[in-house]
Protein backbone atom coordinates (compact mmCIF):
# COMPACT_ATOMS: atom_id res chain seq x y z
CA UNK A 1 0.00 0.00 0.00
CA UNK A 2 1.70 2.74 -1.97
CA UNK A 3 1.21 6.85 -0.29
CA UNK A 4 -0.14 8.67 -3.38
CA UNK A 5 -0.87 12.27 -1.87
CA UNK A 6 -0.49 13.62 1.41
CA UNK A 7 -2.35 16.77 1.89
CA UNK A 8 -3.57 19.09 5.00
CA UNK A 9 -6.98 20.00 4.92
CA UNK A 10 -7.64 23.98 7.47
CA UNK A 11 -11.29 24.10 8.21
CA UNK A 12 -12.68 26.76 10.11
CA UNK A 13 -16.04 25.26 11.67
CA UNK A 14 -16.99 27.50 14.29
CA UNK A 15 -17.91 26.70 18.43
CA UNK A 16 -21.76 26.73 18.26
CA UNK A 17 -23.89 28.77 20.27
CA UNK A 18 -23.05 28.78 23.92
CA UNK A 19 -23.98 30.59 27.18
CA UNK A 20 -22.11 32.45 28.60
CA UNK A 21 -19.83 33.82 25.75
CA UNK A 22 -16.01 32.90 25.84
CA UNK A 23 -13.36 35.22 24.68
CA UNK A 24 -11.61 31.63 23.24
CA UNK A 25 -14.42 30.98 21.22
CA UNK A 26 -13.07 32.29 18.09
CA UNK A 27 -9.43 30.07 18.83
CA UNK A 28 -11.27 26.74 18.63
CA UNK A 29 -12.54 27.74 15.35
CA UNK A 30 -9.64 26.66 13.36
CA UNK A 31 -9.03 22.93 12.49
CA UNK A 32 -6.32 21.10 10.45
CA UNK A 33 -7.21 18.05 9.38
CA UNK A 34 -4.34 15.41 6.94
CA UNK A 35 -5.44 13.36 4.74
CA UNK A 36 -3.40 10.48 3.24
CA UNK A 37 -4.23 8.96 -0.04
CA UNK A 38 -3.04 5.20 -1.28
CA UNK A 39 -2.59 3.60 -4.38
CA UNK A 40 -5.09 0.58 -2.58
CA UNK A 41 -7.94 3.19 -2.19
CA UNK A 42 -7.94 3.51 1.08
CA UNK A 43 -7.31 7.16 2.54
CA UNK A 44 -6.32 8.02 5.99
CA UNK A 45 -7.27 10.89 8.08
CA UNK A 46 -5.08 12.15 10.80
CA UNK A 47 -5.58 15.84 12.71
CA UNK A 48 -3.29 18.41 14.11
CA UNK A 49 -3.00 20.99 16.48
CA UNK A 50 -3.30 24.41 15.16
CA UNK A 51 -5.71 26.66 17.02
CA UNK A 52 -3.06 29.78 16.56
CA UNK A 53 -1.54 29.12 13.13
CA UNK A 54 -3.57 26.43 10.88
CA UNK A 55 -1.53 27.75 8.05
CA UNK A 56 1.60 27.30 8.83
CA UNK A 57 0.88 23.83 10.19
CA UNK A 58 -0.73 22.79 6.92
CA UNK A 59 2.41 24.42 5.14
CA UNK A 60 4.51 21.87 7.14
CA UNK A 61 2.81 18.94 6.19
CA UNK A 62 2.03 19.77 2.55
CA UNK A 63 5.80 21.33 1.48
CA UNK A 64 8.23 19.92 4.07
CA UNK A 65 6.27 16.10 4.71
CA UNK A 66 4.14 15.29 1.74
CA UNK A 67 7.25 14.80 -0.79
CA UNK A 68 9.26 12.71 1.59
CA UNK A 69 6.29 10.36 2.07
CA UNK A 70 4.77 10.30 -1.60
CA UNK A 71 5.51 6.52 -2.99
CA UNK A 72 6.40 4.79 0.69
CA UNK A 73 4.75 2.39 2.30
CA UNK A 74 1.81 3.30 4.35
CA UNK A 75 2.25 0.04 6.54
CA UNK A 76 5.91 1.33 7.86
CA UNK A 77 4.41 3.64 10.44
CA UNK A 78 7.05 3.80 13.05
CA UNK A 79 10.35 4.03 9.95
CA UNK A 80 7.97 6.95 8.59
CA UNK A 81 7.87 8.76 12.04
CA UNK A 82 11.40 8.54 12.27
CA UNK A 83 11.85 9.70 8.68
CA UNK A 84 9.51 13.04 9.59
CA UNK A 85 11.32 13.81 13.22
CA UNK A 86 15.10 13.45 11.09
CA UNK A 87 14.11 15.64 8.70
CA UNK A 88 12.29 18.35 10.90
CA UNK A 89 14.41 18.21 13.45
CA UNK A 90 16.39 21.23 12.33
CA UNK A 91 12.89 23.09 12.91
CA UNK A 92 13.06 21.69 16.35
CA UNK A 93 11.49 19.31 18.54
CA UNK A 94 8.17 20.92 19.65
CA UNK A 95 5.76 23.25 18.14
CA UNK A 96 4.47 23.57 14.48
CA UNK A 97 6.78 20.64 13.38
CA UNK A 98 5.47 18.44 15.68
CA UNK A 99 2.30 19.19 15.01
CA UNK A 100 2.30 18.53 11.38
CA UNK A 101 4.35 14.94 12.26
CA UNK A 102 1.62 13.94 14.67
CA UNK A 103 -1.50 14.57 12.01
CA UNK A 104 0.03 12.96 9.51
CA UNK A 105 1.03 9.48 12.20
CA UNK A 106 -2.82 9.90 13.45
CA UNK A 107 -4.01 9.13 9.21
CA UNK A 108 -0.83 6.33 8.72
CA UNK A 109 -2.38 4.06 11.63
CA UNK A 110 -5.82 5.14 10.60
CA UNK A 111 -5.06 3.21 7.37
CA UNK A 112 -3.32 0.58 9.11
CA UNK A 113 -6.39 -0.66 10.50
CA UNK A 114 -8.62 0.41 7.66
CA UNK A 115 -6.31 -2.03 5.57
CA UNK A 116 -6.57 -5.11 8.59
CA UNK A 117 -10.38 -3.90 8.92
CA UNK A 118 -9.73 -3.71 12.63
CA UNK A 119 -10.05 -0.54 15.30
CA UNK A 120 -6.73 1.11 16.05
CA UNK A 121 -7.39 0.04 19.59
CA UNK A 122 -6.62 -3.61 18.35
CA UNK A 123 -3.45 -2.66 16.74
CA UNK A 124 -2.32 -0.67 19.88
CA UNK A 125 -2.39 -4.09 22.38
CA UNK A 126 -6.41 -4.44 22.92
CA UNK A 127 -9.61 -3.64 24.40
CA UNK A 128 -8.40 -2.68 28.28
CA UNK A 129 -11.39 -0.30 28.61
CA UNK A 130 -14.33 -0.10 26.29
CA UNK A 131 -15.07 3.41 27.50
CA UNK A 132 -13.41 5.95 29.99
CA UNK A 133 -15.05 8.87 31.95
CA UNK A 134 -14.92 12.03 30.35
CA UNK A 135 -14.18 15.54 31.90
CA UNK A 136 -15.63 19.11 30.76
CA UNK A 137 -13.16 20.92 29.95
CA UNK A 138 -14.67 24.40 29.57
CA UNK A 139 -13.50 27.32 27.79
CA UNK A 140 -11.98 30.39 29.98
CA UNK A 141 -14.62 32.79 30.91
CA UNK A 142 -15.02 37.02 31.67
CA UNK A 143 -15.96 35.93 35.39
CA UNK A 144 -16.60 34.30 38.32
CA UNK A 145 -20.57 34.16 37.62
CA UNK A 146 -19.96 32.94 34.26
CA UNK A 147 -17.76 30.08 35.53
CA UNK A 148 -20.06 29.01 37.77
CA UNK A 149 -22.97 29.03 35.08
CA UNK A 150 -21.07 27.07 32.22
CA UNK A 151 -19.90 24.46 35.63
CA UNK A 152 -23.24 23.93 36.42
CA UNK A 153 -24.15 23.45 32.89
CA UNK A 154 -21.92 20.49 32.22
CA UNK A 155 -22.93 18.92 35.12
CA UNK A 156 -26.39 19.01 34.57
CA UNK A 157 -25.20 17.06 30.70
CA UNK A 158 -24.02 14.27 32.95
CA UNK A 159 -20.49 15.27 33.42
CA UNK A 160 -19.10 14.10 36.88
CA UNK A 161 -15.60 15.70 36.30
CA UNK A 162 -14.86 19.46 34.82
CA UNK A 163 -12.01 21.43 34.47
CA UNK A 164 -11.55 25.38 34.66
CA UNK A 165 -9.05 27.58 32.69
CA UNK A 166 -8.96 30.62 35.43
CA UNK A 167 -6.31 32.15 36.67
CA UNK A 168 -8.41 33.68 39.52
CA UNK A 169 -9.10 32.05 43.17
CA UNK A 170 -13.05 33.09 43.01
CA UNK A 171 -13.80 31.44 40.00
CA UNK A 172 -12.88 28.18 41.42
CA UNK A 173 -14.96 28.78 44.44
CA UNK A 174 -18.10 29.48 42.41
CA UNK A 175 -17.32 26.60 40.36
CA UNK A 176 -17.49 24.36 43.58
CA UNK A 177 -20.03 26.08 45.09
CA UNK A 178 -21.99 25.80 41.36
CA UNK A 179 -20.88 21.53 41.30
CA UNK A 180 -21.09 20.52 45.21
CA UNK A 181 -18.31 18.48 46.55
CA UNK A 182 -18.77 15.21 44.98
CA UNK A 183 -17.94 16.62 41.39
CA UNK A 184 -14.17 16.42 40.41
CA UNK A 185 -12.57 19.69 39.74
CA UNK A 186 -9.53 20.52 37.84
CA UNK A 187 -7.40 23.79 37.31
CA UNK A 188 -5.92 24.52 34.44
CA UNK A 189 -3.80 27.80 34.48
CA UNK A 190 -2.02 28.03 31.17
CA UNK A 191 1.23 28.89 32.73
CA UNK A 192 1.09 32.26 34.19
CA UNK A 193 3.04 32.31 37.26
CA UNK A 194 6.32 32.36 38.82
CA UNK A 195 7.28 29.79 41.17
CA UNK A 196 6.48 31.97 43.83
CA UNK A 197 3.03 33.02 42.94
CA UNK A 198 2.14 29.45 42.12
CA UNK A 199 2.90 28.25 45.95
CA UNK A 200 1.42 31.77 47.08
CA UNK A 201 -2.22 31.21 44.90
CA UNK A 202 -2.18 26.89 44.90
CA UNK A 203 -2.20 27.68 49.00
CA UNK A 204 -5.27 29.48 48.36
CA UNK A 205 -6.51 27.32 46.06
CA UNK A 206 -6.14 23.97 48.22
CA UNK A 207 -9.47 24.26 50.29
CA UNK A 208 -11.17 23.69 46.82
CA UNK A 209 -10.46 20.40 47.01
CA UNK A 210 -8.43 19.99 42.93
CA UNK A 211 -7.83 16.98 41.85
CA UNK A 212 -4.92 18.85 40.39
CA UNK A 213 -3.57 21.72 39.54
CA UNK A 214 -2.04 22.67 35.98
CA UNK A 215 0.43 23.95 34.39
CA UNK A 216 1.21 27.04 36.85
CA UNK A 217 4.63 27.81 35.89
CA UNK A 218 5.90 29.84 33.42
CA UNK A 219 7.57 29.03 31.25
CA UNK A 220 6.00 25.67 30.82
CA UNK A 221 9.55 24.00 30.86
CA UNK A 222 10.73 25.04 34.30
CA UNK A 223 10.44 21.72 35.84
CA UNK A 224 12.97 22.54 38.55
CA UNK A 225 10.61 25.17 39.35
CA UNK A 226 7.50 23.01 39.19
CA UNK A 227 8.94 20.45 40.94
CA UNK A 228 9.82 23.23 43.93
CA UNK A 229 5.53 24.02 43.61
CA UNK A 230 4.80 20.44 43.48
CA UNK A 231 6.61 19.64 46.30
CA UNK A 232 4.95 23.33 48.80
CA UNK A 233 1.53 22.01 47.36
CA UNK A 234 -1.18 19.53 48.63
CA UNK A 235 -2.72 18.76 45.21
CA UNK A 236 -1.41 17.07 42.27
CA UNK A 237 0.64 18.80 39.59
CA UNK A 238 -0.41 18.15 35.98
CA UNK A 239 1.65 19.29 32.76
CA UNK A 240 2.82 17.92 29.65
CA UNK A 241 0.27 19.11 26.81
CA UNK A 242 3.15 21.60 25.37
CA UNK A 243 6.02 19.03 25.12
CA UNK A 244 6.90 16.50 22.93
CA UNK A 245 8.41 13.49 22.58
CA UNK A 246 9.14 10.78 25.17
CA UNK A 247 12.70 12.68 25.64
CA UNK A 248 10.41 15.44 26.15
CA UNK A 249 8.22 13.98 29.37
CA UNK A 250 10.91 11.61 30.78
CA UNK A 251 12.69 15.53 31.47
CA UNK A 252 9.30 16.27 33.67
CA UNK A 253 9.66 12.76 35.16
CA UNK A 254 13.62 12.88 36.10
CA UNK A 255 12.81 16.52 37.66
CA UNK A 256 9.86 15.42 39.88
CA UNK A 257 8.03 18.03 38.33
CA UNK A 258 4.59 15.85 38.06
CA UNK A 259 1.91 13.85 39.34
CA UNK A 260 -0.31 13.71 35.90
CA UNK A 261 1.66 13.48 32.87
CA UNK A 262 -0.64 15.08 29.92
CA UNK A 263 0.89 14.10 26.37
CA UNK A 264 -1.40 15.53 23.68
CA UNK A 265 -1.31 13.33 20.83
CA UNK A 266 -1.78 15.78 18.13
CA UNK A 267 1.28 17.95 19.27
CA UNK A 268 3.63 15.18 20.78
CA UNK A 269 4.26 12.98 17.99
CA UNK A 270 1.14 10.24 17.27
CA UNK A 271 -0.11 7.27 19.03
CA UNK A 272 3.20 5.64 18.92
CA UNK A 273 4.79 8.73 21.09
CA UNK A 274 1.89 8.51 23.24
CA UNK A 275 2.31 4.51 23.90
CA UNK A 276 6.01 4.88 24.76
CA UNK A 277 4.94 7.70 27.31
CA UNK A 278 2.75 5.70 28.69
CA UNK A 279 5.11 3.13 29.25
CA UNK A 280 7.52 5.89 30.97
CA UNK A 281 4.80 7.04 33.08
CA UNK A 282 3.96 3.19 34.34
CA UNK A 283 7.23 2.66 35.26
CA UNK A 284 7.53 5.91 37.31
CA UNK A 285 4.12 6.15 39.21
CA UNK A 286 2.99 8.58 37.32
CA UNK A 287 -0.87 8.84 36.23
CA UNK A 288 -1.20 9.76 32.39
CA UNK A 289 -4.52 11.68 31.47
CA UNK A 290 -3.96 12.77 27.42
CA UNK A 291 -4.62 16.43 26.30
CA UNK A 292 -7.70 16.29 23.98
CA UNK A 293 -8.92 19.66 23.37
CA UNK A 294 -10.10 18.93 19.64
CA UNK A 295 -12.84 17.51 18.24
CA UNK A 296 -12.13 15.11 15.19
CA UNK A 297 -9.58 12.08 14.58
CA UNK A 298 -7.33 13.68 17.24
CA UNK A 299 -9.98 13.36 20.02
CA UNK A 300 -11.07 9.90 18.06
CA UNK A 301 -6.93 8.71 18.52
CA UNK A 302 -6.43 9.72 22.02
CA UNK A 303 -9.98 7.40 22.80
CA UNK A 304 -8.05 4.70 21.12
CA UNK A 305 -5.41 5.25 23.47
CA UNK A 306 -7.01 5.40 26.21
CA UNK A 307 -8.87 2.78 25.36
CA UNK A 308 -5.66 0.33 24.66
CA UNK A 309 -3.82 1.57 27.38
CA UNK A 310 -4.66 0.46 31.21
CA UNK A 311 -4.83 3.19 34.13
CA UNK A 312 -5.55 6.29 31.94
CA UNK A 313 -8.80 7.84 34.38
CA UNK A 314 -9.81 10.10 32.15
CA UNK A 315 -10.51 11.96 28.69
CA UNK A 316 -10.31 15.32 28.00
CA UNK A 317 -14.01 16.71 26.29
CA UNK A 318 -14.27 20.09 25.19
CA UNK A 319 -17.45 21.83 26.03
CA UNK A 320 -20.44 22.09 23.74
CA UNK A 321 -19.84 21.17 19.99
CA UNK A 322 -18.70 22.71 16.86
CA UNK A 323 -21.34 24.40 14.38
CA UNK A 324 -21.29 20.98 12.07
CA UNK A 325 -19.29 17.61 13.13
CA UNK A 326 -16.03 16.94 12.26
CA UNK A 327 -16.71 13.46 12.16
CA UNK A 328 -19.19 11.59 10.37
CA UNK A 329 -20.20 10.23 13.01
CA UNK A 330 -19.94 12.20 16.22
CA UNK A 331 -17.90 11.26 19.54
CA UNK A 332 -20.75 11.83 21.93
CA UNK A 333 -20.71 11.68 26.04
CA UNK A 334 -23.02 9.34 27.49
CA UNK A 335 -23.64 9.22 31.96
CA UNK A 336 -20.15 11.25 31.79
CA UNK A 337 -18.11 8.73 29.85
CA UNK A 338 -17.24 8.64 26.13
CA UNK A 339 -16.85 5.09 24.63
CA UNK A 340 -14.38 3.92 21.48
CA UNK A 341 -15.31 3.27 17.82
CA UNK A 342 -15.33 -0.33 16.81
CA UNK A 343 -15.30 0.68 13.14
CA UNK A 344 -12.06 -0.07 11.06
CA UNK A 345 -9.24 2.69 11.32
CA UNK A 346 -10.48 5.84 13.84
CA UNK A 347 -13.47 5.77 12.71
CA UNK A 348 -13.45 9.29 12.39
CA UNK A 349 -13.54 10.07 8.66
CA UNK A 350 -15.11 13.37 8.23
CA UNK A 351 -18.14 14.36 5.61
CA UNK A 352 -17.38 15.56 2.53
CA UNK A 353 -19.99 17.95 2.31
CA UNK A 354 -18.30 19.61 5.99
CA UNK A 355 -14.86 20.12 4.12
CA UNK A 356 -16.58 21.72 1.25
CA UNK A 357 -18.82 23.91 3.51
CA UNK A 358 -16.19 25.33 6.04
CA UNK A 359 -12.80 26.19 4.39
CA UNK A 360 -10.67 28.05 6.54
CA UNK A 361 -11.17 31.59 5.74
CA UNK A 362 -8.61 33.33 7.28
CA UNK A 363 -5.98 35.60 5.72
CA UNK A 364 -3.98 34.00 3.22
CA UNK A 365 -6.20 30.86 3.31
CA UNK A 366 -5.96 28.68 0.46
CA UNK A 367 -9.17 26.49 -0.68
CA UNK A 368 -9.00 23.15 -0.26
CA UNK A 369 -11.00 20.79 -3.35
CA UNK A 370 -11.47 17.22 -2.15
CA UNK A 371 -9.87 15.38 -5.02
Amino acid sequence: MKITDVRAVVLGIPLGAMSPPSPWTAGVAKQVLVRVTTDSGLTGWGESFAYGAPLAVANVVDEALAPMLAGEDATAIEALTRTMHQALMIWGRRGLAMFAISGVELALWDLAGKARGVPVWALLGGLAQPRVRAYASLLRYATPSDVGVAAAAVVAQGFTAVKLHQIDVASVAVARDAVGDAVDLMLDTNCPWTVEDAIRIGRQLARYDLRWLEEPVWPPEDYAGLARVRAALPMPIATGENDSTLFGHAAIVTAGAADILQPSVTKVGGLGEMKKIAALAAAHGVTLVPHSYYFGPGLAATLHFAASTPGVPYVEMPPGALEAPLTREPIRVVDGHVSVSDRPGLGADPDPEVLARYPYRGEHARPFLLT
